[in-house]
């Protein structure tokens, strides 16, 4: 498979690096070569099986605004853009287009995730999320903390899940969900030893979707059929 990767940061540089480990061809654009999306046109898309998009908020709207309207397939791993979903989603269906999102490619964290709706199901609990990540990390809460809130208040719609952010350094990504009572705590907790498992899960991510018609899928969903 052919993939382009959006984004030569940490993370995007070693998503390329799990693509060409696992025999897929690979391109990439940084933000300068890539500016606005102008580079996402019809040729350079030929031929491409899946966009991997890991850029800014604002970047990732105009790079999907882009190949979703040449019907083309994107993954989604930058977050902080969510307000634009219902407009990618009908773009992708009006189109021809998919696109594959999600606040957390990790599979661990996709664990956690479901593991934080079967906690969110005790009674008598306060329920809080804490995060940590690198200093450079541009937004705060983080997607998959806010993930993990959604996910309580869709049990428990009348909790209040308040988030504490920390940047730290180059933390990876520290994920803590505390369920505390009168009488005792549960934590549930996912550490990121390395970005790799974020960047396998989108190069899997990115596989799975380029068998896939037009669509919008959020990895939530579909993570069981890697």
């Amino acid at each position: 498979m052919l993939f382009l990767i959006l984004g030569k940061g940490k993370t995007g540089s070693l998503v390329a690096d799990v693509a060409r480990e696992r025999g897929h061809g690979v391109r990439a654009f940084d933000i300068h070569e890539n500016r606005g999306a102008s580079a996402l046109t019809a040729p350079t898309l030929a031929g491409v099986d899946a966009v991997i998009d890991f850029t800014s908020a604002e970047s990732a709207v105009e790079n999907m605004r882009a190949v979703l309207a040449l019907g083309c397939r994107i993954v989604v791993g930058t977050t902080g853009w969510y307000s634009h979903l219902a407009a990618m989603r009908e773009l992708a269906h009006r189109r021809g287009g998919s696109l594959l999102y999600g606040t957390n490619f990790s599979i661990g964290v996709q664990k956690l995730f479901r593991l934080t709706a079967e906690l969110a199901r005790l009674d008598g609990y306060a329920f809080s999320v804490t995060e940590t990540h690198h200093t450079t990390k541009l937004d705060a809460p983080s997607g998959t903390a806010l993930t993990l809130k959604e996910i309580i208040q869709s049990v428990r719609p009348e909790a209040d899940v308040p988030i504490t952010s920390h940047r730290v350094g180059d933390a990876r990504g520290e994920h803590v969900v505390l369920a505390k009572s009168d009488i005792d705590e549960l934590e549930l907790r996912h550490d990121a030893a390395t970005r790799r498992g974020f960047a396998l899960g989108a190069v899997r991510a990115a596989e799975w979707l380029s068998k896939q018609h037009s669509g919008a899928w959020d990895f939530r969903e579909i993570f069981d059929q890697l």
